[in-house]
């Protein structure tokens, strides 16, 4: 009877124990993330790491080789975001943040790296993704549920791209290395900044049925430190309801801004040394991820703006203890029921966060 009665005493324990252990990546993720980090109500803490991603994401050579960036679906209703991971493929993040699945990628793009991503709504109103395929020079044009619809390969050197140095750049056999892609009426625009070309390339809609583009008499920028110039052209976007595009000039600490059609209109300056990877917006708020800070031994920061004035830096490696976080590859803002949310991936070695905004 002794004996019985302290085996069930012992699993009444065990039980009791079990319950109030962590029971989701949500719970895991507050307890390694629980200091705040940032400025005035722009504070934020850890709200979910990797371990919220699907299993294929969490692969630790998955993980560590992420260098990518995320898209957000700003449509009525929406609000998932996407971005991709080379050796598991797109991953999905719901709206309420809540959850995380892969989405049927094709095996092109797969094993690749996709340097970024961005959606858009083409002419006939339907919405699609874009990868740039920064290794394999090409990119990457998929329905919101993964279906190819296009690859766009390198331009021959038989196009005009509209700026002589761009077209004889291709003639010769220059590499096609696309880091990041956007979209304004009808346009693909396509960072190049990891090559010796370093100019804004563009791609027309030739066709909606099916979506097919064609490379455009369109180039701008080029190597350089001097206006509308790039060290390193590394992120292209428009902020929303604008036909603006902003360039991340990483070396140079700066934002380069155009118009659409290539013109020059101004520099926002980011702090020396921050190595800015890219720019987003959320309402009046902006946000850059940082490939590294003035302060090398802290990690790289976050900045986050309110009509280009930098209001918080949020510092995840050195205040919110997630030691991945060397390097910012890139974050979004993402407003969700009355709070703000920083997405952001790491870089060498790779990694993923989400923070909430500390009410």
């Amino acid at each position: 009877m002794k004996r019985f009665t302290v085996t069930t005493l012992f699993l009444i324990l065990l039980a009791a124990a079990w319950m109030l252990a962590p029971s989701s990546a949500s719970n895991t993720a507050r307890a390694q993330g629980a200091g705040t980090s940032g400025n005035g109500n722009l504070k934020f803490r850890v709200l979910y790491t990797s371990s919220h991603l699907p299993a294929e994401a969490r692969v630790e050579k998955v993980l560590k080789a992420a260098h990518g960036g995320f898209a957000i679906d700003r449509r009525p209703g929406k609000g998932e975001v996407y971005f991709a991971l080379p050796g598991a493929g797109i991953v999905q993040i719901s709206a309420d943040m809540k959850s995380t699945r892969m989405v049927s990628t094709p095996p092109e793009m797969k094993d690749a790296n996709m340097h970024n991503a961005t959606i858009f709504i083409a002419p006939d109103g339907a919405p699609y993704l874009a990868f740039p395929g920064n290794g394999v020079q090409r990119v990457f044009i998929t329905t919101i549920d993964g279906k190819l619809v296009q690859t766009l390969m390198p331009p021959d050197g038989a196009r005009d791209l509209g700026y002589p140095a761009a077209t004889n750049y291709f003639l010769g056999r220059g590499s096609f290395i696309p880091t990041d892609v956007e979209y304004i009426d009808g346009m693909l625009y396509m960072a190049t900044g990891y090559s010796n070309l370093d100019f804004v390339l563009t791609a027309r809609v030739a066709s909606t049925n099916p979506l097919r583009f064609e490379w455009n008499d369109l180039a701008f920028g080029g190597k350089g430190s001097g206006p509308g110039q790039f060290g390193t052209g590394h992120g292209i976007t428009v902020p929303p309801g604008a036909k603006r595009l902003d360039v991340s000039d990483r070396p140079n600490a700066e934002i380069d801004r155009f118009t659409r059609f290539g013109q020059y209109l101004s520099t926002l300056k980011m702090p020396l040394g921050s190595l800015p990877c890219d720019i987003a917006y959320e309402g009046k708020y902006s946000i850059v991820g940082s490939l590294d800070g003035p302060d090398r031994s802290k990690g790289a920061p976050i900045y986050i703006m309110e009509n280009d004035q930098l209001v918080s830096t949020v510092m995840v490696k050195e205040d919110l203890g997630l030691p991945n976080f060397l390097h910012i590859h890139n974050a979004v803002l993402k407003a969700h029921n009355g709070k703000l949310y920083v997405i952001a991936q790491a870089w060498n070695p790779g990694d993923f966060a989400i923070l909430e905004q500390v009410m």
